[in-house]
């Protein structure tokens, strides 16, 4: 079902631009979709095909009431709303207005030609300062993707923005209203300084390290694990690189204060499409008294899941249903996973409305587990397995023991059934892979012919990022695809981070345990720390396709590779 126009009346409107009050001149910046105290679509302008015309330009950017530095689509931060529809064909003009560096864009989860797909030096050469490029591409599948730059940091400053397609036929998902919810990071701080203060000290914007007073009061970890950590060198409290401590997170473009806020009608299933254009932060949502009905992951249709939370890493999107039954306001919390700050929200039936904000949950402490060396469970375990050595190549033959690995998980095991980084005591019903279903059967479920095992790798005392131990800019080779052969890859997070990993131009079928032909698709995966996941993989696109994390200084340090796909070759 599809939303039925606002019937809002006037009055409501007016008040709710009174309720702006300051506000209103950071709504006047933003395009209509991302507008504060709005009723949802139905009422917001979107840019639609055939023709679209896209600028690229520095702004002065607002948050939470502190003046700071954006890299803007269409002069504003979120961009603009693009929504099409399943079997168009789409025309869009970027002309890039900075004037000393190139830009460019990327369609997020997008199928499209390699040629077309915006990585400079991958699929295309760039837009530099003054130029236009026109991508064309037609719209093969339908559901909610994002676009943004794949060129040097701008995707930390802003140049990120919705795209939503709609499907040709019957949507299966029912809903009366729908919101979109663009969850990002903002520092007041240069992007480059970012990296060049984790390059100096990695736990620089770390502010709740272990002290003596929580070892004393049983807060933190046992003293005998806590040399453990720092003979590795590693903090178990560093779980994100960038937190609160500089980061303002964002709902549309809003900080905390700035409350930006949904409406809806008593009663009315509400749609809300969230994408995670964070930079560096995997965010832990709920609204509080309130379940959540997934129903799509990464544009992909699943099974309908009812959970309570969930964790929405980086570049994953997800579409949740909510039936709100009573005339009050709910509060919309997307908290960094390690508990360093938050982006708020509000649902409300009217402007002006708000409801109570929970406080930040305490911060999350990483175990031997998530360094892949849990023994527990293993005849003759020391306790731990830190007597193993963590650079032992027997571990993983194929990873070179660079400057860039510090260390080689000894035990890594699957996770994909667990609950993410800072949800393990959480309240209620927690989303994890597992739960996810195909909707649909996908198209091509049929076994894989080969596998390939691909390690994640880094060293945090250098922060430096690698697969395989290679850094990209060290001269990785690609990873190579025969045209339309079946691969599964297992992904080894020999790390003690997070990797949101993403594989441009194809969806892949997450390996959860579900029947083969009801794996649930997605673009992008969260590898957690110390695990392994699989994932099965149809090469069907052919051409150069970017292959990386997608935590943005972790790619920008090095974690990054083409994968290349090719026709086999004939005798």
């Amino acid at each position: 079902m599809r939303p039925r126009a606002t019937d809002f009346d006037r009055r409501q409107l007016l008040r709710g631009a009174a309720a702006l009050g300051g506000g209103g001149a950071l709504a006047a910046l933003l395009p209509a979709w991302a507008r504060s105290q709005t009723p949802g679509l139905a009422a917001a302008r979107a840019l639609t095909g055939p023709e679209i015309r896209l600028t690229v330009d520095h702004i002065p950017l607002t948050v939470d009431g502190r003046a700071g530095h954006g890299i803007a689509i269409n002069g504003s931060v979120p961009g603009p709303l693009i929504r099409l529809k399943e079997g168009e064909t789409v025309r869009i003009a970027l002309e890039n207005r900075l004037k000393d560096e190139q830009t460019s864009i990327h369609w997020h989860g997008v199928l499209l030609p390699f040629q077309m797909d915006g990585v400079p030096g991958v699929s295309f050469p760039g837009v530099d300062p003054g130029e236009t490029f026109v991508y064309e591409f037609p719209i093969r599948h339908a559901g909610t993707f994002w676009y943004h730059s794949h060129s040097g940091l701008q995707e930390l400053v802003g140049h990120y923005a919705p795209i939503i397609f709609d499907p040709a036929g019957a949507d299966p998902v029912a809903y009366d209203r729908e919101h979109i919810l663009v969850l990002s990071d903002y520092s007041f701080l240069h992007p480059h300084t970012l990296m060049k203060k984790l390059k100096q000290e990695p736990g620089y914007f770390n502010r709740q390290k272990q002290t003596v007073a929580g070892l004393l009061a049983g807060r933190d970890q046992p003293l005998k694990d806590r040399v453990d950590w720092a003979s590795m060198r590693m903090d178990p409290t560093d779980i994100l690189d960038v937190t609160g401590s500089t980061y303002r997170y964002l709902v549309n473009g809003h900080g905390p204060r700035d409350n930006w806020t949904g409406l809806f009608r008593p009663g009315e299933r509400v749609r809300l499409r969230l994408i995670n254009a964070g930079a560096m932060t995997l965010f832990n949502l709920r609204i509080p008294g309130l379940p959540m009905t997934v129903v799509q992951a990464d544009g992909e249709n699943v099974r309908p899941v009812v959970v309570d939370e969930l964790q929405i890493a980086n570049a994953e999107t997800y579409d949740v249903v909510v039936t709100i039954p009573d005339d009050r306001a709910y509060t919309l919390v997307a908290e960094a996973a390690d508990g360093s700050g938050m982006a708020r929200a509000t649902l409300a039936p009217r402007p002006g409305m708000s409801a109570e904000v929970p406080p930040l949950r305490p911060r999350k402490v990483l175990t031997m587990r998530d360094m892949g060396m849990d023994m527990s469970g293993h005849a003759g375990h020391g306790g731990g397995g830190h007597s193993m050595s963590m650079r032992d190549p027997k571990n993983a033959p194929q990873v070179k023991l660079t400057p860039s690995v510090q260390m080689i998980s000894p035990m890594p095991v699957d996770r994909i059934g667990e609950r993410p980084t800072g949800l393990e005591d959480a309240p209620g019903r927690v989303l994890t892979y597992k739960d996810l279903v195909a909707l649909a059967p996908n198209p091509k479920a049929s076994p894989p012919t080969r596998q390939i095992e691909v390690h994640l790798t880094g060293n945090m005392e250098r922060f430096m990022w690698s697969f395989d131990g290679v850094k990209y800019s060290e001269g990785a080779e690609p990873i190579p695809f025969r045209l339309d052969e079946r691969v599964r890859v297992v992904l080894v997070n020999d790390t003690m981070m997070n990797h949101p990993i993403h594989l441009h131009g194809h969806f892949f079928e997450v390996v959860n345990g579900a029947e083969a032909d009801r794996q649930p698709r997605k673009h992008t995966v969260n590898v957690m720390p110390g695990a392994k996941l699989a994932f099965d993989l149809t090469a069907d696109a052919p051409g150069d396709w970017a292959f990386h994390c997608h935590m943005l200084l972790h790619m920008h340090a090095g974690m990054f590779r083409v994968v290349t796909v090719r026709p086999m070759a004939h005798a």
